[in-house]
């Protein structure tokens, strides 16, 4: 196994549902070496199990902001009144370890990539349809009705975004071991390839 010079990063996109964190562990697990999860800070409160620096870098408002007006972040986005954001200390932390640096990011998130010198690799998990999604996030029962409600109206407009040419690869996630195999095969024959540059 070669390490890859000066990696480019890798974002994973999808609404919440796709399957897309399902997708990124199966990959973390096949791949671990090659992949570093960037950590993406967030103002919401920790859910059950999760854990500091590890799940995500849990802060409050005031600092986020503070680091984002300072030009620390590549990309923050506002997800039911929480804010979310990936720093470029994450993103150096995992490139100096020889690895693909792993953004899991949303599509407003994405935009915000776009803009930067980042030039990733970009990824979109899509799920079968909004009925589908909707399902699947009732299926979890960690949503209110109106979180519910907030989460398939940004999916909509996210699949809207996510059927454009703004990615490199779109996986339409109706089966887990077909939309794993998918993804396993792109990443094998373009991103983990040595870049010829």
């Amino acid at each position: 196994m070669s390490v890859l010079q000066n990696p480019r990063p890798l974002v994973l996109c999808g609404p919440s549902g796709s399957g897309k964190s399902t997708l990124l562990k199966k990959m973390m697990e096949d791949f671990p070496n090659r992949f570093g999860f960037s950590i993406s800070h967030t103002t919401r409160k920790p859910r059950p199990g999760e854990i500091d620096n590890q799940h995500y870098h849990f802060t409050n408002l005031d600092d986020m902001r503070r680091a984002i007006d300072e030009g620390k972040f590549i990309e923050s986005a506002t997800f039911c009144g929480n804010l979310y954001g990936t720093s470029k200390a994450a993103v150096d932390s995992v490139k100096r370890q020889g690895k693909v640096c792993v953004l899991d990011i949303d599509v407003q998130g994405v935009k915000q990539v776009k803009n930067t010198e980042l030039n990733p690799w970009y990824i979109f998990i899509k799920p079968p349809s909004l009925d589908e999604l909707k399902t699947r996030l009732t299926a979890r029962k960690t949503e209110s009705e109106e979180s519910l409600q907030h989460r398939l109206k940004v999916a909509g407009q996210e699949l809207e975004y996510g059927t454009e040419e703004n990615f490199d690869f779109i996986v339409i996630n109706d089966n887990l071991e077909s939309a794993y195999a998918q993804l396993k095969a792109f990443l094998e024959n373009q991103v983990l390839k040595p870049n010829e540059n």
